[in-house]
């Protein structure tokens, strides 16, 4: 039976990783144009009107941030649009009917979210490399921030999924919610240059600890504590997780 799972799992897996390489001039190229714009106005052009912050350059202060900010957008939109598609289509009912456990579903849209999050993080450090020096202070908190969050918004994606009824329900979390808080989550500043009352209130924004943590594994300094942190990340995943788990358990929004 345990083969019988891994089998699925695998399945899933393939079909998504599949699924956005076979268009990936669509999924990989225009998230690292867009961020390759970003280095090129806010680093070289503005950055350097700037100075250094925390003892290191503009540029080199935000590309941690970047990086995140499109791994975020790409693990999410993955899958919101692909477990929406399957649903759209009613291919979804063949995975409710077959003999697999909800975890596997679920794990597997995940694979194919985390996938397609860490080749764009890849590719946008690929490019960063043309701008900045590349430097890394820990690749234990690089790799464990990448990977939590990209696990956390691979499942706010499914669960954006599970509750759109048509393709713009789609675009509504991303455009209202997701945009506003990254872009408020530190990845242009630092909490420290904000007064004492908004750097309480930017801490109630999730996405800050994400960034921060991810910063603190290229530069070593963070506006956050690590443990705070990890913990923030590990208690959104696990609230999601069960949130999906049982929607898609009860056939909410899947079944007509």
């Amino acid at each position: 039976m345990n083969q019988l799972y891994w089998v699925a799992l695998k399945s899933i897996w393939d079909k998504e990783i599949n699924r956005f390489a076979r268009i990936w001039v669509q999924t990989l190229v225009p998230p690292v144009i867009t961020m390759t714009l970003y280095f090129i106005i806010f680093g070289n052009l503005i950055g350097s009107r700037i100075g250094l912050m925390h003892g290191f350059s503009y540029m080199q202060f935000i590309v941690p941030g970047l990086i995140m900010m499109a791994v975020i957008t790409n693990a999410y939109a993955n899958v919101s649009s692909s477990f929406f598609s399957a649903k759209f289509q009613r291919n979804i009912e063949e995975l409710l009917v077959a003999p697999v456990p909800t975890h596997v579903i679920i794990w597997g849209y995940i694979g194919g979210g985390v996938a397609r999050g860490v080749c764009v993080g890849i590719l946008v450090t690929i490019v960063s490399l043309f701008f900045v020096p590349f430097h890394v202070h820990s690749w234990l908190m690089v790799a464990l921030t990448l990977l939590l969050t990209a696990i956390l918004f691979s499942l706010a994606g499914m669960l954006n999924a599970v509750f759109a009824r048509t393709f713009d329900d789609i675009s509504l979390i991303p455009t209202f919610v997701l945009t506003p808080l990254t872009y408020l989550g530190g990845v242009f500043y630092s909490l420290t240059l904000l007064p004492e009352f908004w750097q309480h209130v930017s801490k109630l924004n999730p996405i800050v600890y994400m960034i921060s943590g991810f910063r603190y594994g290229f530069l070593g300094v963070s506006d956050v504590s690590l443990t705070l942190t990890i913990s923030v990340l590990v208690a959104f995943i696990l609230v999601f997780y069960l949130l999906v788990w049982r929607l898609i358990e009860r056939g909410c929004g899947l079944r007509t």
